[in-house]
C-alpha cells in the first residue's frame, strides 16, 4: 500500500520541538516521514532566514512530492511556498509550539514585528492551525488583532476570525515513560519541591529566589533546582547556588532521563514561576508523575490544574509568600487529572494528519 508522504518543517528544533515530532514520527509510521529541521540557536536569525536555511541545506529533500507539510509555526511557510510551488498542492498544517505575541518583553529583541508578520504570512497559507492549549490560541488571535490594529492601512480586518475558524486544539502528548514506574508515597518527614524550568528570566528565577530566601528556615522544605542551563544563567540562579546550596537535595541539569524520571516520581510538588508558558511539558511530566503542580494564576495553568493550586499573580515578594503559603498546607493541594497521553491523542492526530485520497 502507499504510505502517505509527509514533510515536518521544524524552523527552531528546540528540545521540546523535538519531544513532540519524535512521538509523531514513532506512533504513526503508517505515514512515510520526512523530517527536516534547523539546530535551535541564533534566534533572530533562525526567525529571519529559516526559508534560505532550509533551501541551502534541505534543496532535494524540498524539491520531492509531498500530501501533507506539517510546519512548526516559527517555519516561514509562504516564503518556502515560493519557492517550492508545488507544496502548495499537498495538505499544509502550522503547529503553534508558541507564538510571537505572547512571549515577556525584551529589550533585546531585534525585529519583532517582523517575526509576527512572517508567522501571520504562515497562518495565511496553512489549511489549519493547531495549537497546543487555548491560551496559546487566543493570545496569537489577540495579537494579531492589536497589530493589525497599529497598522495605517490594507490590512484584512477580518483575518482573526478566519485564522480562529480554521485553529484546532491538540496537545503535545506526554510520553508513556513517566507511566513506568510505580509510585511509593514515603514518610520523609519533609517535603520535595521539584522546579524543572529552562534557567532562564522568562520562567520566573527572582522569584523562586524570594522563595528560598523565605524558606531558609523551614527545614521541612527541600528543593530540587532542576532545567536546561546555558552558557549565561541568570544571576538569580547563580545566587541560588552560592547561597541556597544547603536547601536543594538536587541543583542542576540531569542529563539521564532515568535519573530524572526518578526524581520526579520520589518529589511531592512541582512549582513553576513561570511568566512563559504555552503548555508547560515539564510541569505536565511531572504531575504525571505524581506530584502536585503550584503555579501561578496566569498563562496556560488555570486550563490543567486546580483553582486552588494557583496562586495570586502579583510581584516578586508577594508571589513567594503566596506559593510558601501553598507549601506550608500542601495537604490540601488537589491532585490534576490530564488526558493528554500519546494513547489519548493519538487518534487526533492521526485524523487531523490523514488525506483522504492516500490510502494506507
Amino acid at each position: 500500500m502507499q504510505k502517505q508522504q509527509t514533510l515536518l518543517l521544524s524552523a527552531y528544533d528546540a528540545k521540546s520541538h523535538r519531544y513532540w515530532h519524535q512521538q509523531l514520527v514513532s506512533g504513526l509510521p503508517q505515514f512515510q516521514w520526512q523530517v527536516l529541521a534547523l539546530k535551535d540557536r541564533y534566534f533572530s536569525w533562525r526567525m529571519g532566514g529559516n526559508a534560505m536555511s532550509f533551501q541551502q541545506q534541505f534543496h532535494s529533500e524540498l524539491k520531492a512530492p509531498y500530501d501533507v507539510v506539517l510546519a512548526t509555526s516559527m517555519t516561514d511557510l509562504s516564503t518556502l511556498l515560493g519557492l517550492y510551488p508545488h507544496l502548495s498542492q499537498a495538505k499544509k498544517l502550522l503547529y503553534f509550539h508558541e507564538n510571537q505575541f505572547a512571549y515577556p518583553l525584551n529589550k533585546q529583541q531585534q525585529g519583532l514585528a517582523e517575526i509576527q508578520l512572517r508567522s501571520i504570512y504562515a497562518a495565511m497559507v496553512a489549511d489549519a492551525l493547531i495549537f497546543n492549549s487555548r491560551f496559546n490560541r487566543d493570545t496569537f488571535l489577540n495579537g494579531l488583532k492589536a497589530f493589525i490594529n497599529k497598522m495605517p492601512d490594507g490590512t484584512p480586518k477580518d483575518l482573526a476570525l478566519l485564522f480562529k475558524e480554521k485553529s484546532k486544539l491538540l496537545p503535545v502528548p506526554i510520553k508513556d515513560d513517566v507511566f513506568s514506574q510505580n509510585r511509593n508515597p514515603i514518610n520523609k518527614g519533609h517535603i520535595e519541591v521539584v522546579w524543572n524550568h529552562r534557567w532562564e528570566h522568562d520562567k520566573g528565577p527572582d522569584v523562586l529566589l524570594e522563595l528560598l530566601h523565605l524558606c531558609h528556615n523551614q527545614p521541612n522544605i527541600k528543593f530540587h533546582i532542576l532545567g536546561q542551563q546555558f552558557k549565561q544563567i541568570p544571576p538569580e540562579m547563580q545566587c541560588i547556588i552560592d547561597q541556597h546550596k544547603d536547601q536543594c537535595l538536587t541543583v542542576g541539569y540531569i542529563k539521564e532521563r532515568s535519573a530524572y524520571l526518578e526524581i520526579l516520581h520520589q518529589a511531592d510538588v512541582v512549582l513553576s514561576t513561570a511568566h512563559h508558558d504555552f503548555q508547560g511539558i515539564a510541569m505536565l511530566e511531572a504531575v504525571a508523575c505524581g506530584c502536585l503542580p503550584v503555579a501561578p494564576n496566569r498563562l496556560v495553568y488555570p486550563e490543567y490544574y486546580p483553582l486552588e493550586n494557583l496562586y495570586p499573580t502579583s510581584n516578586t515578594k508577594q508571589e513567594a509568600r503566596a506559593i510558601l503559603k501553598l507549601l506550608q498546607n500542601h495537604k490540601n493541594l488537589i491532585k490534576a487529572e490530564l488526558n493528554l497521553t500519546w494513547h489519548c491523542l493519538k487518534p487526533t492526530y492521526e485524523n487531523v494528519l490523514s488525506t483522504p485520497d492516500v490510502k494506507s
